[in-house]
């Protein structure tokens, strides 16, 4: 049975000396009437009350604005991922208590249990081959120890953990990871808002990069969630964070679902988020992490994660859409792809004109329609890449194949590979952009054939069909 997460408290009021930012990526057009960004990303109109608050934090920039007495306009500002709240005091009586799943892999865990400093931790020895030598790692750093006699899985090995501790927080650690010095008590902050049932930091590779894999991974691990503060939810920039690491509220933590070998970590966001929590991403804080830099090993991870998308797809649906497209822009480039860019301009023109529209009385609307759409336009393509280097990856492969010989395949390959040479150019990870493409398209199909493998096992096509947004998407709303 699914552990039931139960709601967060009535009294939601932030605390009124909590320090808080606006996310640096949000702007605001028309002296301040409207504020555009959050998670997910919408067009906000602004009350004058909210209209005033957000230009004294756009004032403060970086260092940030005293909650005060307007406890009600930052609430909603925070929950709408507008701003974000910076570090500051814990209270003084939190406890909490540190959590590692391990299965063999003592050398791992030896690094991970020296890197707490003997805190207050357990490890859940979820079935080892050689318990022996992952007990005495246990007692080399007092690290209370449980063990499964047989392999359950991590879902229940940090279930039986958080059934025999009962600090007021939890923090999940993988045994394959090494925390920074003051983790997790430097996390702790965020949990002042009454409604945040997790946090995660930032989790990276940890070197040496010494094979081509171990360098990609320093760009494009998987368990990195970026350099951006988030607020995590279905359908914002980012929609799960991994429990590699993570802390958590125990009063909201019903638990994870045991049934789930793989995607046990995004089903338990998702449900934290349905039951009305917050969940927030910091990457100010991050733990490091081991690569498989074997390519067998490294491929067939990417396929395991891609074969939980159709449960996590029955459980959630809608959650795992591969791509969530405007009809204007699938138009305009759809007629680019039929060799005919004038109707193409004519579309997008036509989409900025009734975005203009929905904006008035704006004075600046028609410029902040331009911007929003040419942006639009530039995000779909992407994902469009995105998802013929994924989930749709067979056709994306023929389109490369054939890209002398139809211009729609030059569109394709276009939407496949510019993001991948953007990316590269801009990030510059240490390995040459042809590997780095490679590595890029081969981890993509991996992922894909996972989906698509478990979809056709599941009889769905849900996790493998794109959605199409209509124009009214793109109302303002009101805040």
């Amino acid at each position: 049975m699914m552990p039931a997460i139960p709601p967060p408290p009535d009294d939601r009021a932030l605390p009124p000396d909590m320090v808080l930012a606006l996310d640096p990526r949000v702007t605001s057009w028309s002296d301040g009437a409207i504020l555009i960004g959050g998670s997910p990303w919408r067009i906000s109109r602004l009350a004058a009350r909210t209209r005033a608050v957000v230009a004294d934090l756009q004032r403060r920039g970086a260092a940030g604005l005293h909650a005060g007495h307007d406890l009600a306009v930052f609430r909603e500002l925070v929950d709408r991922g507008f701003a974000f709240p910076l570090p500051g005091p814990n209270r003084g009586d939190s406890s909490c208590s540190v959590l590692v799943p391990a299965k063999d892999r003592a050398q791992s865990l030896e690094r991970c249990l020296a890197s707490l400093h003997s805190q207050d931790v357990t490890v859940i020895d979820d079935g080892s081959v050689d318990a022996a030598t992952v007990e005495a790692v246990a007692d080399r750093y007092r690290a209370h120890l449980i063990r499964h006699p047989h392999n359950r899985g991590p879902a229940a090995a940090r279930n039986t953990g958080l059934r025999e501790t009962t600090s007021e927080f939890v923090a999940f650690l993988d045994s394959d990871c090494v925390a920074p010095t003051g983790w997790p008590q430097s996390m702790l902050h965020h949990f002042n808002d009454p409604t945040l049932a997790a946090v995660a930091p930032r989790v990276r590779p940890g070197r040496p990069f010494s094979t081509a894999i171990e360098r990609y991974e320093s760009a494009q691990s998987a368990l990195d969630m970026g350099r951006h503060r988030e607020l995590v939810k279905p359908g914002a920039r980012l929609g799960f964070v991994p429990t590699a690491a993570l802390v958590v509220r125990r009063s909201a933590l019903g638990g994870f679902d045991e049934r789930l070998r793989l995607g046990e970590d995004v089903d338990l966001v998702w449900r934290l988020h349905e039951a009305g929590w917050l969940v927030r991403y910091d990457p100010s804080v991050t733990v490091t992490h081991e690569t498989r830099s074997n390519p067998v090993a490294w491929i067939k991870r990417g396929f395991d994660y891609g074969t939980s998308a159709a449960t996590l797809e029955s459980r959630h649906p809608g959650n795992l859409t591969p791509a969530r497209l405007s009809a204007w822009n699938l138009t305009a480039l759809a007629l680019l792809a039929a060799g005919r860019p004038t109707g193409a301009g004519v579309v997008i023109a036509a989409e900025t004109i009734a975005l203009a529209r929905q904006l008035h009385p704006m004075p600046d609307r028609t410029r902040l329609a331009a911007e929003v759409v040419a942006k639009g336009f530039v995000a779909d393509t992407a994902a469009i890449g995105h998802l013929l280097r994924r989930e749709w990856w067979p056709i994306g492969a023929a389109s490369l194949a054939t890209v002398r010989k139809s211009r729609i395949s030059r569109v394709a390959a276009l939407c496949i590979l510019a993001p991948i040479l953007w990316e590269w150019t801009t990030q510059r990870p240490p390995i040459d952009p042809a590997r780095y493409l490679a590595l890029r398209l081969i981890s993509g199909a991996a992922y894909g054939t996972g989906v698509i493998a478990n979809s056709t096992r599941s009889r769905t096509i849900a996790p493998l069909t794109p959605a199409v947004r209509l124009p009214r998407a793109l109302t303002p709303r009101r805040k």
